[in-house]
């Protein structure tokens, strides 16, 4: 599970790039990339015409991250072109992937996405996660990674990172889950505990969710607040395509919010919390409803069918949700706020109720809402593709040594 030893770790997101002859080459290397992965197949000229370099530099560039495998090129653009036509460029099917993987309560999931957003493989292990110390976790979530970067091994493709998401709150250092009361975790050093030799970022499922809808979203604006759920309930905030972290790292804990104050207690040692009303587990036992494998399909199903129990429990949950999030409207101003996760397969009967909420309780117009296309996926894809973006961030890490 080791990247080429040829090959340079791509940076975590976000390191700033020094203010060299060397810097500003790597960062015209990363506007190279961004360039074509965004708008590809695009010739040299098309793309020396966007990021605003003359087509000799543009070519050096492109001919340096061609040689190292991040490139390649299709051939002649297409006829009837004036002129005399170019070699397509595309970012390469092949190389480095970037593995993400999930800690859910109820399963371990793993994938590999190449540079240009495909998952290539994938793994999941369904089971009870709930209670059980990080080891014997994390080392079954080995396991899929090892199963997952061998497959991947055979289409042409290397880890170039793993990023973990988890239901929890975890420390700046992007490693330390510090706390997950759904899991029962405290402090736990992810970096310490997983034996993989690679670049390794964790992060809360609900900010790699909103990072998914940002980058691999339809048309999701840069100002939303992200509300995902699997079993419990969290948020994310992204400002000016930005995600807002608070001071430790902390920011988005939508589901900790206090719904009724002298409500039940939680786990995470407050009372009458959101996950309270509109977590899964209420969900279930005020819709009367067994828990099983699908729990949101069954939901979903007995609503469709008309289940009035199970919509009433929707419908309170939806009115619970909507008065946690009045705070943050009200507060951020979002320009949306997006349902994802599990959320986004109930929200023909959660949407309703919460929109009423926020019509009725913030102080300007009532803040739109609309669902993610991701679904629950979501955490596990922008895992994925948070290093399939520090690649793109800055290939010259990896062209550099090709």
């Amino acid at each position: 599970m080791t990247a080429p030893p040829h090959e340079a770790h791509p940076p975590r997101p976000g390191r700033a790039l020094p203010d060299t002859q060397q810097g500003m080459r790597r960062r015209n290397l990363a506007r190279v990339m961004h360039a074509v992965s965004a708008e590809g197949p695009l010739s040299r000229a098309a793309v020396a015409s966007r990021i605003g370099l003359t087509r000799a530099a543009v070519s050096t560039l492109v001919d340096e991250l061609v040689r190292s495998g991040l490139l390649e090129e299709l051939g002649p653009e297409r006829p009837g072109r004036v002129g005399r036509p170019g070699s397509a460029l595309a970012v390469s099917g092949q190389g480095p992937a970037g593995i993400g993987a999930e800690v859910g309560v109820d399963h371990l999931a793993v994938c590999a996405m190449d540079l240009r957003g495909r998952v290539r493989a994938r793994a999941v292990r369904h089971g009870s996660n709930r209670g059980r110390s990080p080891e014997p976790v994390l080392e079954q979530l080995t396991g899929l990674v090892g199963q997952v970067v061998s497959e991947a091994q055979t289409e042409g493709l290397w880890p170039a990172g793993l990023a973990v998401a988890v239901p929890g709150l975890v420390a700046r250092d992007g490693r330390t889950v510090v706390r997950a009361p759904n899991l029962d975790w405290h402090d736990a050093d992810l970096g310490a505990l997983l034996p993989v030799d690679l670049p390794l970022t964790v992060d809360n499922e609900a900010n790699f969710g909103a990072l998914a809808e940002l980058w691999l979203g339809d048309g999701t604006p840069g100002d939303f607040l992200h509300v995902s759920a699997e079993v419990g309930i969290g948020a994310a905030v992204v400002f000016d395509g930005r995600l807002l972290r608070g001071t430790r790292g902390f920011a988005g804990e939508l589901g900790h919010v206090p719904v009724r104050p002298d409500g039940p207690e939680c786990p995470c040692g407050g009372r009458g919390c959101l996950e309270q009303y509109a977590g899964e587990k209420a969900v279930l036992r005020a819709a009367g409803v067994e828990a099983g494998e699908d729990r949101v399909g069954l939901l979903a199903g007995r609503a469709a069918e008309g289940d009035e129990d199970v919509r009433r429990a929707l419908r309170e949950a939806g009115t619970a949700l909507g008065i946690a999030l009045t705070g943050a409207v009200n507060l951020l101003d979002p320009e949306v706020v997006v349902l994802g996760g599990a959320l986004a397969g109930l929200a023909p009967w959660l949407v309703p109720s919460l929109r009423d909420e926020l019509a009725g309780r913030t102080a300007g117009p009532a803040c739109p809402v609309s669902v993610s296309g991701l679904g629950p996926q979501g955490p596990l894809l922008g895992a994925a593709h948070s290093v399939v973006r520090a690649v793109l961030d800055d290939p010259g890490a990896l062209a550099e040594r090709a």
